[in-house]
This record gives C-alpha cells, sequence and structure tokens, in this order.
C-alpha cells in the first residue's frame, strides 16, 4: 500500500495545478482524506485550514500568493468571523476556518481592489500595489448556517459537471461564505450497495436519469430516463469523494442524504409481506415503507452504513418524504410515527444526526399540512436533530404561519428559481426587508441562519452575491447603496452609466414586483390564451439597457461587462416578444390577417434575433449543455441516452406534459431549433385556419406539437460550444431595432 501510495503521489507532485509546496502538501491531505472517509478532518488542524485557502488563493489569483498570508482566529461567541489588515506590504486575513478566510478574501477583493469573482464572468484586475488597509476590518457572521443547493439543482445545473467545474463552485461558495452545502451527488453508489446487502441485484426500475436522480432521492419517481448505466455510477462515486474531500478542507459541513422510506419496487418484491404505500407525484408512482415496519429500520440502518462507508459523515442528513406529495394518512399518529421513524433511522447509527428538512411540503401542500398534524409531524423531534428549510421565504415565509416551525431551528431562504431558467428577476429590496424583519421578529423561534436554495443556476449573479453578503453584516443595509458598490466591483471602477443601469435594473427585473412565474412567451409553448403582463415597466429595463451600451467603449473587455449586456440584451428581446404574442393573438381573434402575417414575422424575428445574441455568450450555448452531457457516456449508447436526457429535462421532462417547459432556457440553440420552429408550426395552423375560414383547433396543433418536441429529444445535432460573433457588435445591432425610439 505504502509503495503504491508514494508511486501515485510522484503524479500528484507534477499535476500542473499545484504550482507550488503548499498545494502539494494540500493535495496529498485530500488524497489521504478520499482514501480514507471518516469524520473530523482538516478542521481539527489550523495548518491545514490555512493550507486550503493558499490553494483557493492559487487557483483564482496565482500572480498573487506573495501578496496574502491567511491565519486561524478563533471563533466569537460560537459565530465565524474573518479580521483583514495590511502589514509590511501584505495583506494579513484572518478567520477561524478556510470559508471565514476564503469570505475575508472576497471582501478584500470587492470592496478594497474593485474585483468580482463571479459563476456568470469573472472581473479580477486588481490594483498595482494592492490598496493597504488603514484600519483593520473585522466582521463577524450573524448566522450559524450558510446553506446552499437544492436537490433540483443537482438535476437541473450541475448534472454534467466534471471536477473542474465543481471545483469552481465550491471556490465561490467558499468566498461567499457557505458553509454547509447540500452534498448529493454519488447517491447511486450508495444505493447500489444497499442493494447488494439486502440481496437485490436490479435497480434498473429505480435508478433514474442523471438529470432526474434528484427528484428519485426526493422520492417522487423511479427509473425515468433510465436505465442508468454502471459507468455513471463508478465515476460519480469518485467524484462525490472529491467534492467532500474539497469542501471539508475548506471547512464547510456537507449535508449528505438520509434514508426516508423510499424504496425500489425490487424491495417490495422480496419482502411482500412488508407494509407500504403508493405515493402519486404528476405521472410517476412511489413506495414508502410504513414507518412501522421493521423493515424501515432494517433498511435505515444499512443505508446509514454504506453511506458512512463511501463518504463518511459530518452528522447532517437531507431527508423528504412528501417534497410535494401527500401523505397517505393524515392520521396525527401516523405523522408522529414517520418523523420518529426516519429521525431514528439515522440516529441509531448516528446519534449526533442532525434531519435537514425541506419546509415546501408544508407550503406546496398547506391545505394537508393543518396546524394539528404539522405540529404533530415535528413536536417529538428534539431541536438538536432537526433543521428546517423554509424554501420560498422572499415570497411566502411559512415559519409565520406555522409558530417558526413550532420552535424547531429553521434557516430563512431564497429560492430565486424554478427549473434554472434563464429569465432575469429577483427582489433584492423585498429580500433584504424580509430577511432583516426576522431576524428581530420577536416570534422568529430558533432562526439558526440562511439558505440560498435555487432550483439551479442559470444567471441573475446579483442575486447570489447580495444574499451570501448579508449575513456579514453586522447592520442593516441599504439596496441602493449596495447596488453603486455591486456596480463599481463587478466592472472595476465607478462609471455614471453603469451606475444607472444598475438603478434602472433594480426597479425592473430585480424589484419587489417581480414574478417567478411571468416567463416570456419566446420560450413558452404557443398558446392562445396566456398571462399577458409584466411584473415591471418594460421601458425602465429598456433604458437599464440603454446605459449599459453607453458604457461600452470603457469596459468592453471586461468579462463581466460582456455577461451583463448580453442578459440584458436577451431580456428586452424576450420582452418584445411578449408584446408581440399579445398583438399576434389580437390580430388572430379580429380576424386580420394581413397584421397576423405582420406581427409572425416581427415574432419570429425576434426569436432569430435572441439566438444571435445568446450565442456570444458561452453561458448561453445549448451545445454547452449537451456534450457536457455525452461526455460521460464510455460508448454510443451510453452517450445517447445521456444526449437524449439532457434535451428532455428542458422541454418535455416527462410523457404526459405537466412539466413542459418547466427548465425553459433562453439558449442559443434552444431558440433557433426548438422554440422558433414550434411558433412556426403553431403561427402557420393560426394563418391557415383563417385563411380558410376554418375554426382553429388549439388542442390538435399542440398534439402535433408535442409530438414534435419527443422527436426532438432523439436528435443527434451538434450545436455550438464556442461562442459566435461580438457580443458588443450585435448588441448594437439590436439596440438599433429593440431600443427605445428617439
Amino acid at each position: 500500500m505504502i509503495k503504491k501510495l508514494d508511486n501515485q503521489l510522484v503524479g500528484v507532485f507534477r499535476m500542473k495545478n499545484y504550482i507550488n509546496l503548499y498545494s502539494c502538501i494540500l493535495c496529498f491531505t485530500t488524497y489521504l482524506l478520499i482514501l480514507s472517509p471518516t469524520k473530523g478532518y482538516a478542521q481539527n488542524f489550523s495548518d491545514a485550514d490555512v493550507l486550503a485557502t493558499q490553494s483557493l488563493l492559487l487557483r483564482i489569483l496565482p500572480d498573487h500568493s506573495e501578496s496574502f498570508t491567511f491565519e486561524i482566529i478563533p471563533k466569537e461567541n460560537g459565530l465565524d468571523l474573518f479580521e483583514i489588515e495590511s502589514k509590511d506590504e501584505c495583506i494579513i486575513i484572518r478567520g477561524n476556518n478556510g470559508v471565514s478566510m476564503a469570505a475575508g478574501l472576497n471582501w478584500y477583493l470587492k470592496y478594497y481592489c474593485s474585483c468580482d469573482v463571479s459563476l456568470f464572468g469573472t472581473q479580477l484586475d486588481l490594483p498595482k500595489p494592492l490598496p493597504t488597509l488603514v484600519t483593520p476590518v473585522r466582521h463577524v457572521n450573524q448566522q450559524k448556517y450558510r446553506y446552499m443547493l437544492n436537490y433540483c439543482s443537482f438535476g437541473y445545473t450541475m448534472v454534467w459537471w466534471d471536477w473542474p467545474q465543481w471545483e469552481r463552485l465550491i471556490d465561490w461558495m467558499a468566498l461567499s461564505g457557505i458553509n454547509t452545502p447540500l452534498a448529493i451527488t454519488g447517491q447511486e453508489a450508495v444505493w447500489r450497495n444497499v442493494a447488494k446487502k439486502i440481496g437485490i441485484t436490479n435497480l434498473t426500475d429505480f435508478l433514474a436519469g442523471p438529470p432526474y436522480l434528484p427528484f428519485g432521492w426526493m422520492g417522487t419517481l423511479d427509473g425515468w430516463g433510465g436505465p442508468l448505466p454502471e459507468n455513471w455510477i463508478d465515476a460519480h462515486l469518485l467524484l462525490q469523494k472529491k467534492i467532500l474531500a474539497r469542501e471539508r478542507e475548506l471547512g464547510m459541513t456537507p449535508v449528505l442524504q438520509g434514508f426516508t422510506g423510499h424504496i425500489p419496487s425490487a424491495i417490495v418484491a422480496k419482502y411482500n409481506d412488508s407494509q407500504t404505500q403508493k405515493i402519486e407525484w404528476h405521472e410517476w408512482e412511489t413506495y414508502l415503507l410504513d414507518p412501522l415496519d421493521p423493515l424501515f429500520q432494517k433498511i435505515a440502518t444499512i443505508f446509514m452504513q454504506e453511506q458512512t462507508k463511501l463518504f463518511g459523515t459530518d452528522h447532517y442528513y437531507a431527508a423528504d418524504s412528501f417534497i410535494e406529495m401527500t401523505p397517505p394518512s393524515g392520521e396525527t399518529k401516523y405523522l408522529q410515527d414517520l418523523s420518529q421513524a426516519i429521525l431514528i433511522g439515522m440516529t441509531t447509527f448516528d446519534p449526533e444526526a442532525v434531519w435537514v428538512l425541506q419546509g415546501w411540503a408544508f407550503y406546496d401542500k398547506h391545505e394537508f399540512w393543518t396546524p394539528k398534524r404539522l405540529e404533530s409531524f415535528l413536536e417529538t423531534i428534539p431541536n438538536e436533530n432537526i433543521l428546517i428549510l423554509d424554501l420560498f421565504c422572499e415570497q411566502v415565509e411559512v415559519w409565520k404561519l406555522t409558530n417558526a416551525f413550532y420552535n424547531k431551528p429553521w434557516l430563512w431562504c431564497n429560492i430565486q428559481t424554478f427549473g434554472a431558467n434563464t429569465q432575469m428577476h429577483g427582489p433584492l429590496k423585498q429580500i433584504n426587508q424580509k430577511l432583516n424583519a426576522a431576524k428581530v421578529d420577536p416570534k422568529r423561534g430558533q432562526l439558526s441562519g440562511i439558505g440560498f436554495v435555487n432550483e439551479g443556476f442559470e444567471g441573475n449573479p446579483v442575486v447570489y452575491e447580495f444574499l451570501t453578503e448579508l449575513p456579514w453584516h453586522a447592520k442593516s443595509i441599504k439596496v441602493d447603496t449596495w447596488i453603486n458598490s455591486y456596480a463599481k466591483s463587478r466592472y472595476s471602477k465607478d462609471n455614471e452609466h453603469t451606475q444607472k443601469a444598475w438603478e434602472l435594473l433594480v426597479q425592473s427585473v430585480y424589484s419587489d414586483s417581480t414574478n417567478y412565474t411571468a416567463f416570456m412567451s419566446a420560450v413558452r409553448y404557443p398558446r392562445i390564451n396566456f398571462t399577458s403582463g409584466f411584473p415591471y415597466e418594460v421601458n425602465v429595463l429598456v433604458q437599464a439597457w440603454e446605459q449599459l451600451l453607453l458604457a461600452a467603449n470603457e469596459f468592453k473587455t471586461i468579462d463581466t461587462y460582456s455577461y451583463d449586456l448580453t442578459s440584458v440584451g436577451i431580456q428586452v428581446l424576450a420582452c418584445t416578444s411578449q408584446i408581440q404574442h399579445v398583438e399576434l393573438v389580437k390580430a388572430f381573434k379580429t380576424k386580420n390577417v394581413k397584421k397576423l402575417k405582420q406581427v409572425t414575422e416581427k415574432l419570429l424575428q425576434t426569436i432569430k434575433d435572441m439566438e444571435k445574441l445568446a450565442a456570444t455568450r458561452r453561458e448561453f450555448l445549448l451545445g454547452r449543455w449537451l456534450e457536457d452531457a455525452k461526455r460521460w457516456g464510455t460508448t454510443y449508447d451510453e452517450s445517447a441516452l445521456y444526449e437524449w436526457n439532457a434535451r428532455r429535462v428542458l422541454t418535455l421532462w416527462g410523457e404526459t406534459a405537466t412539466l413542459r417547459d418547466y427548465s425553459r432556457r433562453m439558449w442559443s440553440g434552444m431558440l433557433s431549433d426548438f422554440y422558433l420552429p414550434r411558433w412556426e408550426m403553431f403561427t402557420e395552423a393560426l394563418i391557415n385556419s383563417l385563411g380558410n375560414n376554418m375554426p382553429f383547433d388549439e388542442e390538435l396543433v399542440n398534439k402535433k406539437l408535442i409530438d414534435w418536441e419527443l422527436s426532438w429529444a432523439n436528435q443527434k445535432k451538434i450545436y455550438l460550444t464556442t461562442t459566435k460573433g461580438d457580443f458588443l457588435n450585435i448588441s448594437r445591432e439590436m439596440w438599433k431595432k429593440y431600443g427605445l425610439d428617439d
């Protein structure tokens, strides 16, 4: 074993990514962690915390390794903190662990260097020499937990990611102060081991296709999009070990999966005398073990044992039995037995277990979860063994409706986006006001932190940065003041046009009137009757676009500027498509064939122009998504399966179209080859209906569209994976067509 390890370490020390001794030592530490997953890890060793943060610095600022020194200091009253100080031409950053020191580094970069490390464009034009601090800076994070990731984000955004993509996200989370990330990659390997332990050899009907796996872990479906290849399971077992090692060495506390009672049909068949219930979700049915059946605890114990063997534990486990489903019984005794069974399934093996429970069910099925039922479900769980996520607080604060979850520890969370759709939105002032109000509300109960639980992340970086920064401020902040500093760091310097642009964005797409369901016509399936209004003044958004364009000469080479200008332009064109959709329907209903043809031509051209603009940024390329999916295949058939999954989850989702367009994307490739052909077929049918003086059979047309969408998922067309066209030239071209009239 030692000889084998020595040989492998030679390769580790030669890796180009680890360019100094610090990183080599850290790589060795990580290697050992992956070999032997046990609890504790580097969090017990201050030197390892410093090495982890130094390695992060090298990844984002390789030329500044000598400019920063990291030091460990203790927590303050159990809370995380960082300090920043200048000394002897060096920036000293202190914190109680890697996350705190990384957050201190990010604070320095934002507020002293006017830089921005983002998941959507990065601007790291550091001043020379580095700015010094006149007086030291110290910030204590007021929230114990800073949670991130939603089950859905593992299907809508991160499903096809490899290690470099995950590494970038983990670095960003550390810089943003995230200390409690959901970590469910590789769960399929746990279930493979569980199946072997109990004599089940076939999980084909249980393990879903990659983007649908997290919905399986929430108990909503089985097998859809499969069969899942063994190669996927093996590769993601290794990927999860790397993810966990990196998160732990930075001082994060990953949240693993807990057993919910959801079991494969093969177990039901093997133990045919067990008590189970069928649970329905959209078009799927799954099996839930009765909590009082002895098999429940048997499988829970095996599950915990096998997961810990593979991934170790930090004692936090996510488990949701009825995320969007109605429990089979409303009897309070049953609900109490169920919650106790889930908890005992964790604590029997791990007495320190904390059950992380999404509170979404209590909002989504609020008719079922009456106060008496919810209190029965929660009341017997000790506070030290549960943490509840109030998922949608920026819109509906369930804690206010449930006596703060009957005094259980809970997190104020922002869901931000559903299905990882790409439209611009996020109520910044509402987030700020509601979170600050919750922190001082005498009825807040055991408010213990915040959570960023978006269903995926495909845009709106300002919301991410705003929410994750809030806990580092001891006092309430003003959004208008903060947005000015954000604009400065986003583009490296103050500019009257970018400042004005962001003020206008806060008044439009990031206003409190943002409607999460008001998506734009270009990417919705065509129909006659639809919600046509806007949650904000479109002209204000167009003015923001103009202001960004006026700053082009100064910022045209900056990556963050390119992303923002392109995003705003796409959003303006999407709004235009909605206006044109209204005109199209009006022309049809008034039987004005000439007008209908004119508006149709305009709408189709708008979608083509959206395609052209989207192609200028990598983030908006369908080809990137599809090629990332196909690369996981080791055979043609595996790659074809992954491509089908990647196409289907963005379009029809299932078979019945109840989730159709849920994960809509304003992407190059999607716009030209999916959304545009749908509109062409629909408008052709409308024009033919009027031209032939025949009734319009919308149901028949919709069926034809669904058949076409089914066939689209089987296609193999190759799309762009690199950008096409100059973002600024095309933005200016679009401004001439869609901008404000003189």
